[in-house]
């Protein structure tokens, strides 16, 4: 796994220098030795790794990355194209030629064919940039739910652009600096398309096409629209099911030995049951499920988690017969340095899940020692209904995005998620209110509506494409960068955009037609699973339960207030901090310790990345 990068400069400067290409290159998260480079005369240049570079398709010339002599047109690609054999054969049938048929000459040749309107015939989970030496113009284009990134800065009349922020940032191409608007970025649960925390970095928006050249413009190739649903309840549960089972059999295609992240639950275990009877029948999927050293046996239940995951993932891969490991993670894991390090620079941003994205670094790492591929079973809750909040009126009815009237509702978050030892000056200052009620209202004003349609349903469709266009990118972000770093290609079946569009138009009496959360997909895949896992409670991500985890971070915390370099230290509330670091039991809720685990993150990324606070 690596990404791409690379620019387009229309005049002299000192981005035309092979250094800077190799220095982003280098930066990027996975990148390993022997990536390629092309190096096109015009002032453009691309890298992207093995298999993810083509170049001048015009037959009877061999071409060879790194040659002096410019294509006609190249292009950088990272991911999978899903359905490729098909593009390529009715491009064949246009006259087009193929060398190899990896998925970057797909998307060149596809280039070459239909121009940037290539995007919406193209399937898959993807970033590319295409450089057109003929029209001197350069595409940057993004997957539709946005799977994977792809980012941009404007420098001196030239472009740069990445997969991720770090490869920006090298040879002082870009400042990091942290203005009022990225710390409002950081401090607030919903992301906006389009920007990084990063002052003069954006990134391209999901469903995009970025057309840098004359006229420089960037326009959706892809949104959701509403359109009436007007099958019963049977043809409904049948087309989700044939869906997701051909979107899940597309994600095995060509993996060998693919690993299911397994966590006892409902989306998980339904991407697991579909992925065995996908397999040819010579193949193995393989499952990995996390979990703490004696979290079963010690669990305690809270206010979202009512059992352990590991009894239940054990059961569906007895059930399916896969080859199935448990990651048992212990404090130690957790709280190794290195490893905190590494997810933090993995995501090019402090967040204060800081435990669970270590524990989804170990996990991938785990599943990247047998399997190149695994399968996840994100975006579930977006597209069925499953999280709690969208389940509780008071919530729903709040004008503010869901989760955030969630996160108010405790005590512990009452700030903010993780704000709570953040000086409120600051947060008043920031006005994060007020910018999350913009956000929202932004938000809402792109939601499509039927005409006619109110009440319940309205609201309902307003709530699902709000979790699928601002709550569901973050979490691929997470996904995307922390598998990077670990070498781990994931796929995410759930994201096919078909379903997506399929369950969005879907209403919410036919989601919730038995009363439950994820009542279609239940029907759906319910004859695949044991029942108990059919039946389980939806559980978030496990937390580790150990006590002495919360005190090494309260020590921590204590000896970043005992240091006057720190550059976190002006943005926090000193008497709280204070209190956190001295509480006996580390707060009344597990919420309480993100709030430890977001100033620590901060402290750790201001001070590796060197940023410059700008407020």
């Amino acid at each position: 796994m690596s990404g791409i990068a690379g620019w387009f400069a229309p005049g002299p400067g000192a981005g035309h220098q092979r250094p800077t290409l190799d220095a982003m290159t280098a930066a990027l998260t996975g990148q390993g030795p022997g990536e390629g480079r092309i190096w096109p005369a015009g002032g453009a240049a691309l890298a992207g790794p093995r298999g993810g570079l083509a170049e001048d398709p015009e037959p009877g010339r061999p071409r060879a990355v790194g040659r002096e002599e410019p294509p006609r047109a190249a292009v950088a690609f990272d991911g999978v194209l899903y359905e490729a054999a098909a593009v390529r054969a009715e491009l064949a049938g246009r006259g087009h030629r193929f060398r190899d048929g990896t998925d970057a000459e797909t998307v060149l040749h596809a280039y070459l064919e239909w121009g940037a309107d290539c995007a919406a015939r193209l399937d898959g989970a993807f970033a590319f940039a295409v450089w057109d030496a003929r029209r001197r113009r350069l595409l940057l284009c993004r997957d539709r739910l946005g799977v994977r990134p792809l980012y941009h800065a404007r420098l001196d009349g030239a472009v740069y652009f990445a997969s991720e922020p770090k490869a920006l940032l090298v040879d002082s191409l870009v400042e990091p600096v942290l203005d009022a608007e990225g710390l409002r970025e950081l401090f607030t649960q919903a992301k906006t398309p389009g920007l990084s925390v990063f002052r003069g970095i954006d990134e391209v928006r999901p469903g995009h096409v970025l057309d840098v050249g004359p006229g420089s413009a960037e326009r959706a190739y892809w949104t959701l629209r509403a359109e009436p649903h007007t099958d019963g309840l049977d043809t409904t549960v049948a087309t989700v099911h044939a869906l997701l089972a051909d979107s899940v059999a597309r994600a095995v295609t060509g993996a060998t030995s693919p690993c299911s992240l397994l966590s006892g639950g409902l989306d998980s275990g339904a991407v697991t049951a579909l992925a065995a009877r996908a397999l040819d029948p010579a193949g193995t999927l393989r499952t990995a499920t996390a979990t703490f050293v004696g979290y079963a046996e010690n669990f305690r239940p809270d206010n979202v988690r009512t059992t352990p995951d590991a009894p239940y993932a054990a059961e569906v891969a007895r059930h399916v017969g896969s080859d199935h490991t448990d990651v048992v993670l212990g404090t130690a894991d957790l709280l190794d340095r290195r490893l905190r390090e590494a997810a933090l620079r993995a995501q090019d941003r402090p967040t204060p899940f800081a435990e669970m994205d270590v524990a989804g670094l170990l996990i991938f790492r785990a599943a990247r020692e047998r399997s190149a591929v695994a399968l996840s079973g994100e975006a579930a809750d977006e597209i069925f209904g499953g999280f709690t909040w969208m389940h509780e009126p008071d919530l729903t009815a709040a004008d503010q995005f869901p989760w955030v009237a969630y996160e108010h509702s405790h005590e512990a978050s009452r700030r903010g998620l993780g704000l709570g030892l953040f000086d409120r000056g600051l947060l008043q200052k920031l006005e994060l209110a007020a910018y999350g009620a913009d956000r929202y209202r932004q938000a809402l004003a792109e939601v499509p509506r039927l005409d006619g349609e109110g009440g319940q349903e309205r609201r309902m469709r307003e709530i699902c494409h709000l979790h699928v266009l601002r709550w569901l990118p973050r979490l691929l972000d997470r996904d995307d960068r922390l598998s990077r770093a670990a070498g781990l290609e994931v796929r995410m079946p759930f994201c096919d955009y078909r379903l997506v569009e399929y369950l969005f138009n879907v209403p919410w009496a036919l989601k919730t037609f038995d009363g439950r959360e994820k009542s279609l997909l239940r029907a759906a895949v319910g004859e695949l699973l044991p029942r108990s896992v059919v039946e389980r409670r939806k559980s978030p991500f496990p937390v580790n339960q150990d006590p002495a985890y919360s005190q090494i971070l309260r020590a921590e915390l204590a000896r970043l207030l005992d240091a006057s370099d720190s550059p976190v230290l002006p943005l926090l509330d000193p008497v709280a901090a204070r209190g956190a670091a001295a509480e006996a039991r580390g707060g009344a809720h597990w919420l309480s310790r993100l709030n430890i685990e977001m100033v620590l993150q901060l402290h750790g990324w201001l001070t590796t990345y060197g940023v410059r606070l700008a407020l």
